[in-house]
């Protein structure tokens, strides 16, 4: 399987790659696959497939990522995170996905279990991502190693300043490229660019971008990741919140010219968060590529 490091190096073009969640049913399951199906006509770059809330669907996330792989030809990426497990359970897990053939990893700390308010350090385990990412480097088990980056600044984190020194070391540790949490105004992300830059980090800084498919997600995203949006958009949205096929024409093409507009800065792809829903993330990428 192709290393996503090797992919941005070699890269002739943008690099267009999808996320997806496991699912909690059996629907679900028959949901995601189709929607796998039709997002690989696309022929992305890869893709990656997250962990539940305290690594609870760890053995699912492995079971989706190898059903990808022996059906179509994608490099895959398995999130892989810290939450309730000690470092030799982490070692053990690690052992796995790597006899599994899989090579890529997103390394995260991960978010606690449902009910939890806040992450706790499990006895024998790790702090942080960047804990995390130095034992896997010192197991030598030849992995690439992805994380993520907040261009408006981890939601534990007192300064944008003290998460992008956090950051560095997280790079330092073994980080071969970031994946950004989703955003909608492409100021920011640029000004958190120039910053990491600044600082000394040169690994590949992908953009996550997340296509708005209902006006009831502004709020949500708002609370889950501490996005700003463009009063412009939401008062554009807002106007035909009942009209469906208006409401989805107007976001995706706000979504294409985000995207536009970030190629133009000269970001080496596009991570579209997909919630594991084909229609708006084909379209993008369709029109991108046209």
């Amino acid at each position: 399987m192709k290393k996503i490091s090797e992919i941005y190096v070699s890269a002739k073009g943008p690099v267009y790659s999808f996320e997806f969640f496991p699912p909690k049913t059996s629907e679900g399951d028959v949901k995601l696959m189709e929607t796998v199906r039709e997002l690989s006509r696309l022929n992305p770059d890869f893709v990656t497939v997250t962990y539940g809330a305290g690594g609870s669907t760890r053995d699912k996330t492995i079971q989706i990522l190898s059903e990808i792989s022996k059906n179509y030809s994608v490099p895959t990426v398995s999130h892989f995170t810290c939450v309730g497990a000690n470092r030799d359970q982490i070692r053990e897990t690690l052992q796995g996905i790597r006899s599994k053939g899989i090579v890529n990893l997103m390394a995260l700390r991960g978010d606690p279990p449902r009910g939890e308010g806040e992450f706790k350090k499990t006895d024998g385990g790790f702090e942080n991502a960047t804990e995390l990412i130095s034992f896997i480097r010192s197991e030598k088990l030849d992995f690439c190693i992805g994380g993520g980056c907040y261009p408006e600044k981890h939601p534990d984190a007192k300064t944008l300043e003290e998460d992008v020194r956090h950051l560095k070391l997280k790079v330092e540790a073994g980080t071969d490229f970031l994946v950004s949490q989703l955003f909608f105004v492409n100021s920011i992300f640029e000004n958190f660019l120039n910053f990491v830059r600044k600082v000394g980090i040169r690994v590949p800084v992908i953009p996550g971008i997340m296509p708005i498919t209902s006006f009831a997600q502004i709020e949500r995203f708002k609370s889950m990741a501490g996005c700003e949006f463009p009063s412009s958009l939401i008062a554009d949205l807002q106007e035909v919140e009942h009209r469906p096929e208006e409401f989805y024409r107007r976001s995706l093409n706000f979504t294409v010219k985000q995207c536009r507009e970030l190629l133009k800065m000269g970001v080496p792809g596009i991570h579209l968060y997909t919630l594991n829903q084909s229609h708006a993330s084909y379209d993008i990428v369709r029109e991108l590529k046209g």
